[in-house]
């Protein structure tokens, strides 16, 4: 399987420069809209309000998919030099599901800039087939974890606990919505998994994965009964996929 590539792993992120502002409803629902918080507001809250200055966050994205690797990422924020700036360009910030594909790659460079430190790591089909899934997820949120986390800081992961890290960890259900460290990261992790998954089609043609990125969709379904599986499938998933194919 190819390389994946990442954008930034465990490295200081630059935070010179200005970043496009997400354009502003207007007109009289724009008054309606105005009144609600945004969602990165509510999510920056709940880190500020952990008490401490950095705040590391983990999640993964590819965890139910039947191709492709698992991609997990981890964002450090440093709440005594976050700028207004980055906070403003983050106002959208919240779980990566909820955003569409165009919002994510707006998103995805001003996560970078305003992190301190950014880790992605990926693991294969081949390893998640051998491990397990869960045990290699949270593995891998932990290796994220690891090389971000700052003394002085809290690190959090999205829904379990996972391996320690060396530093002080803590767990939220639903963290990908509560968190914006933990948003951040579904962020970078999806992002990175998805093109990772567009190149792959031209590797891998006929099961169309630029369109559903390896999730168990109709057309990917209908592929797989069509010409079998590829290398990059996952043959340890109990999917139904498989179970209806006969594979």
């Amino acid at each position: 399987m190819a390389p994946l590539t990442t954008a930034a792993s465990g490295v200081q992120s630059q935070k010179s420069g200005s970043s496009a502002k997400l354009s502003r409803p207007t007109g009289r629902r724009a008054a309606s809209a105005s009144s609600k918080k945004p969602s990165g507001s509510r999510l920056f809250k709940f880190d500020r309000e952990l008490g401490y200055r950095f705040v590391a966050g983990a999640d993964e994205a590819g965890r139910g998919c039947l191709a492709g690797p698992l991609v997990a990422a981890a964002v450090l924020f440093d709440y005594e030099t976050l700028s207004l700036s980055d906070r403003r360009s983050l106002s959208a910030l919240n779980d990566s599901k909820q955003h569409s594909e165009e919002m994510r790659e707006l998103l995805y460079p001003r996560v970078l800039r305003a992190a301190v430190r950014v880790s992605v790591t990926s693991r294969c089909v081949r390893g998640i087939d051998s491990r397990g899934l869960h045990k290699t997820n949270l593995a891998a949120l932990s290796d994220c974890l690891r090389r971000v986390g700052a003394e002085d800081g809290i690190c959090l992961s999205d829904g379990f606990p996972v391996p320690d890290c060396g530093f002080e960890q803590r767990h939220v259900v639903g963290g990908d919505a509560t968190s914006a460290a933990i948003a951040a990261a579904s962020v970078i992790a999806k992002v990175t998994r998805d093109r990772f998954m567009r190149r792959m089609e031209k590797q891998y043609p006929g099961w169309e994965f630029g369109t559903h990125v390896g999730y168990s969709t109709p057309e990917h379904r209908a592929a797989i009964e069509r010409q079998g599986v590829s290398p990059l499938h996952r043959m340890s998933f109990q999917s139904m996929a498989y179970q209806q194919l006969a594979l």
